[in-house]
């Protein structure tokens, strides 16, 4: 990077008095000294106000008697001499932010270092069912516009931040404390982003808010202890309701499954006897219809087939008479069979 010849050694711009005291010093003493000095003066002035640097994440409005002419970027730049040209700076590249209920100090060994003082003013909040939750959080936000952020408004940055405290206690006073500390967190942020903006952009001030994030939502530390053993007694609460639905998802199936089975075979055995009845309608018809005809036939039918059916159950058939010592077999159908089958 080349050198500006206006910088000293550690990177800052010369002062003007220790230009002059040094060229002070090479010239020559007595009355030239005296002549030449004003002229010396005056063409310092006009070189070392001839010209401005502006860093890389800063934009420069130029003013010419108040009024504004330019906007200039990042670089070396030249104006008019003698204050008729005055610059002011504005970080328009860096994201700024503001902190509410907390102050960052710097980082230490890559970790980032908070205030001990206390900022609960700021971050003691009254919820829409009157409890009292500490709400810490950002405003990050970038200067859009240089000439509406410094001429529009007396105090951008405080009015932001008077607006951010307003806004955000108006959104958390609307809302359950549990919706703020569980649930809602995410849409508190955005919807309190939006009405700033909405804000802001009413004031016409130049200022883009990006995002408001939510660092730290808990109970104030007096009923911290009785918030937690509620917290406990919720989740034990919506451990129960889950377990006994998980339960009761088990049940209720298998219990709707029985009863489909049971159901099923009640019809299935409804459609059996019924089907069986009129098959033995049909089958006695047609018996009936024979028996007109030719009943001694089917009369000595009936009767083989009954006792077909019957016979092979009584198996051994003995009979008693009187006067004998034994009893005489009358029938051995089992053994019939058994022979029959050999």
């Amino acid at each position: 990077m080349k050198k500006n010849p206006w910088q000293d050694s550690s990177g800052g711009e010369r002062d003007l008095h220790e230009d002059l005291a040094e060229l002070l010093k090479k010239l020559p003493k007595g009355g030239s000294a005296i002549v030449y000095l004003p002229v010396l003066v005056i063409v310092l002035w006009a070189v070392f106000s001839s010209f401005y640097t502006v860093q890389p994440e800063q934009q420069a409005v130029v003013k010419r008697f108040g009024a504004v002419v330019n906007i200039t970027d990042p670089g070396l730049h030249f104006k008019l001499p003698f204050g008729i040209d005055r610059v002011q700076r504005v970080a328009s590249a860096r994201v700024l932010k503001q902190e509410f209920g907390f102050r960052s100090v710097g980082e230490v060994n890559n970790r980032t270092s908070y205030s001990e003082s206390d900022f609960t003013s700021e971050s003691l909040m009254l919820t829409g069912d009157l409890n009292v939750i500490d709400v810490e959080w950002v405003v990050q936000y970038r200067i859009q516009d240089p000439i509406k952020y410094l001429y529009q408004l007396r105090e951008p940055d405080l009015t932001l931040r008077d607006i951010s405290e307003s806004v955000m206690r108006r959104v958390v006073g609307n809302r359950l404390g549990s919706e703020v500390l569980t649930v809602g967190r995410v849409e508190i942020a955005q919807g309190a982003r939006d009405e700033i903006q909405g804000i802001m952009d009413l004031y016409d001030s130049g200022i883009h808010v990006i995002t408001v994030e939510l660092q730290d939502v808990v109970p104030p530390k007096a009923v911290r202890p009785a918030f937690n053993e509620v917290n406990e007694a919720r989740q034990e609460r919506e451990r129960m309701i889950n377990e006994a639905t998980k339960r009761a998802n088990q049940q209720i199936p298998r219990a709707e499954g029985e009863a489909q089975r049971l159901i099923s075979e009640a019809e299935g055995y409804a459609t059996a006897r019924v089907n069986r009845a009129f098959g033995e309608t049909a089958r006695f018809r047609a018996m009936l219809v024979e028996y007109k005809t030719v009943p001694e036939v089917t009369r000595t039918r009936l009767y083989l087939e009954t006792m077909a059916e019957i016979l092979p159950n009584i198996g051994q058939v003995l009979m008693v008479q009187e006067d004998q010592v034994g009893p005489l077999p009358l029938m051995n159908v089992r053994d019939a069979r058994q022979g029959a089958s050999k």
